[in-house]
């Protein structure tokens, strides 16, 4: 089987260039499949995940004059495909994926794999006219959707949000099987995210001001890759917290830090399926998280595995998150059954159930 991704900038930290480095891994080096992967790639810097070296890459650089650059990335597109003959074409840009299926002629299977939730842009804008255009563009692109022979996305809520006949729920696996597990003794919570509105750092540093009025001694680490403006460190320093929150840039070896911690945090606007929120209860961290539009709701059951707070209800947050600061009884509790959830999304599960889509498209091609 011969699979080809068409991505996005992956070199960086995000979830999208993880979840891609861990299903193109999985498919050659244990499936022996042929992957190529097309992207929109920077020139400068090394991939922050390994991929495998088999793997055959196409590469477009990033370009100011933006219709030349959609010219040469659509053109680029019919090419490769028509050069490589790829038997499944999965697409993972979330931004450029609406041109992609009216220009491709041939009959190989186009599956679309969403990373975003279809409200984001309700959430960052409001008022009227806003509103009525982010409908517009939602309408747009269910029509664009449609020409995908299947829509995949990671929640059951997701499909909800997309009303559309062709979509499947296949959620992100999680990234590691931790043999050990946190010892949950570290007066430290953590929080990784890139510095962005829809994770809403802004949120969890109000959160963290108000817990430290009882909590002193406890350390808040957030991992994630910095805005140019240090928004989030700025804030932190207005409201006199920056001496208890380290902000630091993403690590490799990120499941280490996970197991220095005693329980991990989560103040999303916006989510797809967070694939830091499986890895922290994969080394058994209690977690809290908002109900933000989807993802968290999926992976959280509320006082069984962790904490599952009405959206941008800081109070009740706050509340959970000293009960666990003053319960280790409590959070080895809660982080024992976090462990235990993650077995579903084992890797070997999630891509069985991709092999059977592809086994499937391609019986019906």
């Amino acid at each position: 089987m011969k699979i080809l991704y068409i991505t996005p900038d992956i070199k960086n930290s995000g979830g999208i260039a993880r979840v891609v480095a861990l299903k193109t891994n999985y498919l050659v080096s244990v499936l022996n499949y042929k992957v190529d992967v097309l992207t929109v790639n920077d020139c400068n810097g090394d991939f922050f995940y390994q991929f495998d070296s088999k793997i055959q890459w196409f590469t477009i650089d990033k370009s100011k004059n933006k219709a030349l650059f959609l010219w040469r990335y659509l053109q680029l597109i019919k090419k490769t495909i028509y050069d490589q003959k790829p038997d499944i074409v999965i697409v993972c840009d979330a931004v450029l994926w609406i041109f992609i299926p009216w220009i491709i002629k041939s009959k190989t299977p186009l599956i679309f794999e969403t990373h975003v939730s279809v409200n984001l842009k309700q959430i960052q804008k409001k008022g009227f006219l806003n509103k009525i255009r982010s409908e517009i563009i939602l309408f747009l692109k269910r029509i664009t959707s449609r020409k995908f022979d299947k829509f995949i996305v990671l929640t059951e809520k997701g499909a909800k949000e997309w009303k559309i006949n062709n979509s499947k729920v296949i959620p992100n696996p999680v990234s590691f099987i931790s043999e050990s597990q946190a010892s949950l003794q570290n007066k430290k919570a953590i929080a990784v995210c890139r510095h962005s509105y829809e994770k809403g750092l802004d949120r969890l540093l109000l959160i963290w001001k108000e817990v430290l009025k009882n909590h002193p001694d406890w350390i808040l680490d957030v991992y994630g890759q910095w805005d140019a403006d240090l928004k989030y460190q700025k804030i932190a320093e207005g409201i006199k917290i920056s001496n208890s929150v380290n902000f630091i840039s993403p690590v490799a070896d990120i499941e280490n830090c996970y197991k220095q911690s005693s329980v991990f945090l989560m103040t999303s606007r916006s989510e797809a399926f967070p694939m830091v929120l499986l890895e922290a209860m994969n080394c058994g961290l209690p977690c809290i998280a908002y109900d933000c539009s989807s993802g968290p709701g999926e992976i959280i059951e509320n006082n069984q595995n962790g904490f599952l707070i009405e959206d941008d209800n800081i109070g009740l947050f706050v509340e959970k998150l000293e009960l666990l600061m003053k319960d280790k009884d409590l959070r080895l509790e809660l982080g024992e059954n976090a462990k235990k959830t993650t077995e579903q999304f084992e890797i070997q599960l999630i891509m069985d159930t991709w092999i059977a889509l592809f086994e499937d498209l391609k019986k019906t091609s």
